[in-house]
């Protein structure tokens, strides 16, 4: 691949005008096509952006021979879908978060992209943050010690009324796969998978997740991490990380910091800072175009093994609070949950 990476656009939603806006600041990025599923909102999107073509349908995109990767920007319930048929197409894929309705939609993308040897990354914009980066460079450098617990939450006020995409099953809603995949992200970056997996939840009459706790174990070093998500209320947004020789805080908007604080016995706080953007799509970008030409399938800073661990610890959450979306209805309990190895179940 040249130095210039043709990028395809597939959905016309919010996170779509975002990633398409912050694309536009890198140096060797070209957006060539547009999708939506009418061609109204792809011509109005195009038009919005100087995009040189828009398809009113998905297979006008796989098919153009220009567009080098195709950025999905569907709701989750599309993911597996929109992703599978890009591969299928001969197209690297940069995929929303989280990338599947569950683990065995995911399996099946990581199963195509190995299989064709083609580009595959979720859209976890946080692993990219360069003082996310840092963080988890510090923790594996032993700066804090032996990590013992992990603190992190992501909560939205709303309200959402009944007919919002977040309230709806059908389109994977709730708040687990919206924004609890950034609190479980983020623990298993530094901790990995959890083999123990709690939670309680407080669902909507439609059946998703509105309010919900998570409690995961790791039982080879004892660490745990307590976690929550919510559409029902403003939850602080932080994080913190808390080790047998100091602690990490990271303050509000954990998942794009602005700076974070380390705190060690015997030292005096430190503050870490960046000059970049923190809001900015630019570094997930930035990491897809980088593999691209350096012939990577797969990101080091957003593993394919990585995005199917959390997507495992996901569906054990579901699994405990009962959250099941009707794709799901068809597939058999033990397919459709795909469970953190030798878990210990406390009910919800």
């Amino acid at each position: 691949m040249g130095d210039t990476v043709r990028w395809g656009i597939l959905a016309t939603g919010g996170i779509a005008e975002r990633f398409t806006t912050d694309l536009r600041t890198l140096d060797g990025a070209e957006v060539v096509a547009v999708a939506s599923r009418t061609e109204a909102s792809a011509k109005a999107f195009a038009d919005r952006f100087g995009i040189p073509r828009a398809y009113g349908d998905w297979a006008g995109l796989y098919a153009d021979e220009d567009v080098d990767v195709v950025y999905v920007a569907t709701p989750h319930h599309a993911h597996r879908e929109a992703a599978g048929r890009a591969l299928e197409a001969d197209k690297a894929v940069l995929c929303e978060k989280a990338l599947t309705l569950n683990a065995r939609e995911a399996e099946e993308l990581v199963t195509l992209s190995r299989d064709r040897g083609l580009f595959l990354m979720e859209a976890m914009w946080m692993y990219c943050n360069p003082l996310i980066r840092r963080i988890a460079e510090l923790v594996r450098d032993g700066a804090i010690g032996e990590i013992r617990t992990v603190q992190a939450d992501f909560g939205l006020a709303g309200p959402f009324d009944a007919g919002h995409r977040l309230r709806d099953p059908a389109v994977g809603g709730g708040a687990l796969l919206d924004l609890g995949v950034y609190p479980v992200s983020f623990a298993q970056l530094l901790l990995g998978e959890p083999d123990r997996v709690q939670a309680h939840a407080l669902l909507s009459p439609e059946g998703v997740d509105l309010n919900t706790g998570m409690l995961l174990g790791w039982s080879d070093s004892g660490a745990s991490a307590l976690l929550s998500c919510s559409i029902t209320a403003g939850t602080p947004m932080t994080a913190s990380v808390t080790g047998s020789l100091g602690r990490i805080d990271v303050p509000s908007g954990f998942f794009f910091p602005e700076r974070f604080t380390l705190h060690r016995a015997g030292h005096e706080p430190e503050e870490f800072t960046t000059s970049d953007d923190p809001h900015s799509l630019r570094h997930e970008a930035a990491e897809v175009m980088r593999c691209l030409r350096a012939g990577e399938t797969e990101s080091p800073l957003v593993p394919l093994d990585g995005s199917l661990a959390v997507m495992r610890t996901l569906d054990a959450v579901r699994d405990r609070v009962g959250v099941r979306y009707p794709q799901e209805a068809a597939v058999r309990p033990q397919e459709a949950v795909v469970r953190p190895r030798e878990t210990a179940v406390t009910p919800a």
